[in-house]
């Protein structure tokens, strides 16, 4: 009886501790792919006025654990770190081409995502905010 017990308990045990890791593997899994932003917190400047042409975009390859995209101007790519639902970008560590570019959207975009420390994904998977504490400063869609 006592060993039907402890095998019952070991398998629960086990199941439980798989549905767990599913879940957090799915949250990160729901990063996956292309972004493209749509809303940034701060400048003075109509978010248009910041991006004519071309809005920044933001690629995770987490089995690399990567990322990569362009800054409306130049492309960019280094090491990005989850833990739950924090985020840090290896800003030291960022590669980024040096094209000429006019105005402030580059600058503006590489320094707000320096200031991201955790992220959310809306329950449909076509929105990802990256957050300052509570704040929402950037607010991509899924492309």
């Amino acid at each position: 009886m006592k060993i039907k017990l402890i095998l019952l308990f070991a398998v629960s045990l086990m199941a439980s501790c798989k549905c767990t890791k599913s879940s957090t593997s799915d949250k990160t899994a729901s990063l996956e792919g292309t972004w493209q932003l749509d809303y940034i917190s701060g400048p003075r400047i109509a978010f248009e006025g910041l991006y004519p042409n071309d809005k920044p975009s933001l690629v995770f390859d987490l089995k690399e654990n990567k990322v990569s995209g362009k800054n409306s101007c130049n492309s960019y790519s280094g090491a990005v770190k989850l833990e739950g639902n924090t985020i840090s970008f290896d800003q030291a560590g960022m590669i980024t081409t040096k094209m000429f570019c006019d105005g402030e959207g580059e600058k503006i975009y590489m320094s707000t995502l320096n200031k991201i420390n955790s992220y959310s994904v809306s329950n449909d998977g076509k929105t990802l905010n990256l957050l300052s504490g509570d704040i929402s400063l950037m607010r991509f869609n899924k492309k």
